[in-house]
Order: C-alpha cells, then structure tokens, then sequence
C-alpha cells in the first residue's frame, strides 16, 4: 500500500486520549485515533468476506485498545475495549490509514449519515455488551 514499505520505529498506544502513534522509518509519524481504528478494522466481521459486505461500525466513539499483541515482524493485533480482536493491522495499512486519515474520516461519518445516523449519533451509540448464546450482538 506505501512506497517503499516504510517499517515502524516506534509505536504507543495512548490510553487517555485514545491514540495509536506510530513513527516510520521515512521520517512520517501519525496518531490515529482508536475509534478509527476500529471502525477501520481490516477483519472480516467489519470488512466482510468481499465488497459490498462490509458491516457499518456504530457507537465505537468511547472505544479503547487494552491490549496489542505483535503479529510477526509485519503487523499488530489491538484487542479492543468493546472485545474485538480479529483485526490484523499490518505496517502497510496503519501507513495508509496514516496517509488517508482525514478522506477515511470523512467516508465514515457520511456513510453514517446514509445510515440513518444523524450528526454524531452513530458514534455516540451505547456499546452493548456481546451476550452469550447462538449469536453475539454485533457491535
């Protein structure tokens, strides 16, 4: 996804004000905001199984990273406060969302909006707790 395949040089988590900063070996650093992380999770249960699958993210304004756990040399998993832990965020996807950060922004809250969701309403929906049995509330 970026030239050259820039590699990280360092990497922290902000719990308070909810960012993942991260600098890269060309000089570039971004702070992406947890929220866009996970609405922008590259797993299947956001992404889907193929276009046209995606499943519109709500109510993840409020959301933290309580975990990230290193995925080889090439990635990282966060395991996120609503428990989502399937996204594997490789160097390439954190440099882009980095890149395109305000475009995917934008994307998002307007898709929210095309939702039905709107203002900040589909961001500030209460996350419901995965309950137990056949299928877990989708979040």
């Amino acid at each position: 996804m970026s030239k050259g395949n820039p590699q990280p040089t360092a990497l922290n988590a902000r719990t308070l004000s909810r960012v993942l900063e991260i600098s890269f070996d060309d000089g570039k650093e971004f702070s992406l905001p947890f929220e866009l992380l996970r609405v922008y999770s590259p797993s299947a249960e956001v992404r889907g199984h193929g276009p046209g699958q995606e499943t519109l993210q709500t109510g993840k304004r409020e959301v933290g990273i309580v975990g990230i756990e290193p995925v080889g040399n090439y990635a990282i998993k966060p395991i996120f406060s609503d428990q989502h832990s399937s996204g594997i965020f490789t160097w390439d996807y954190l440099y882009w969302l980095g890149e395109n950060q305000t475009q995917v922004w934008q994307e998002y809250l307007e898709k929210l909006q095309a939702a039905g969701h709107p203002g900040e309403s589909g961001r500030d929906a209460p996350m419901l707790p995965k309950t137990g049995g056949g299928c877990a509330t989708k979040h």
